[in-house]
């Protein structure tokens, strides 16, 4: 199996120590040994979003408030390195064309590279450009509503769902950065052209993740 995945800065920076980089490091260990070839993109998280919004009192355009979010992501990268230890390849990966000169028994692990796209826009063409089987989006929601869950008690969890089917769902959320609620869109539809299967889960359990992988975790499946 050929595989990327998300982990969002949400839960990566939701508590900063070396006890919460460590447990998603075992895990992305385990999984590792189930493949043949694994990404892994950092999201920017809490102290993404508090750097961009002092930036914004600044009046900064967006594509500088994005160069603010790639730094974060990088950091996040660069501790999840340090976790894995020689089980990762030792630098940050931002680019396609890098991917190849890395040994395969190697966990790759990326941030963010250009201002205007997202960690999932990364992580999707990660995903194309390698073939992927599978396309793993952990977060800090259990898959995906009819609604937002967080302002409409009675949003309806959506177990399976087709690309057009979500696509409908994204069109209600805002696409700025810092604002790629649940999926950017511009992401889905590289997932959907290259046909490749999308999980979205709650990744504050890391062992969701790898339940994701097994096929028999809690989320939401986009195909």
């Amino acid at each position: 199996m050929k595989l990327v995945i998300t982990l969002g800065g949400s839960i990566l920076t939701k508590e900063l120590s070396k006890q919460n980089f460590e447990k998603y490091a075992n895990v992305l260990k385990e999984i590792k040994r189930k493949c043949k070839r694994l990404i892994v993109v950092c999201g920017g998280g809490r102290v993404c979003r508090e750097y961009q919004n002092v930036a914004k009192e600044f009046n900064c355009s967006l594509s500088f408030i994005d160069r603010i979010g790639i730094i974060a992501t990088h950091l996040n990268a660069m501790l999840l390195i340090s976790a894995l230890g020689e089980d990762a390849y030792q630098n940050v990966v931002r680019r396609i064309e890098e991917i190849e000169n890395i040994p395969k028994d190697k966990i790759v692990v990326c941030g963010g590279n250009e201002p205007g796209h997202s960690t999932d826009f990364d992580s999707a063409l990660f995903a194309e450009a390698i073939k992927a089987d599978l396309l793993i989006k952990a977060t800090d929601v259990n898959g995906v509503y009819s609604e937002d869950p967080r302002k409409n008690e009675n949003a309806k969890k959506i177990d399976k769902l087709s690309y057009e089917e979500f696509k409908s769902i994204l069109l209600k959320n805002e696409q700025e950065p810092g604002k790629y609620r649940l999926f950017d869109l511009s992401a889905l539809k590289i997932v959907e052209r290259s046909k490749i299967k999308l999980i979205i889960i709650n990744g504050e359990d890391e062992k969701e993740i790898l339940r994701a992988v097994e096929g028999n975790h809690n989320g939401s499946e986009i195909f």
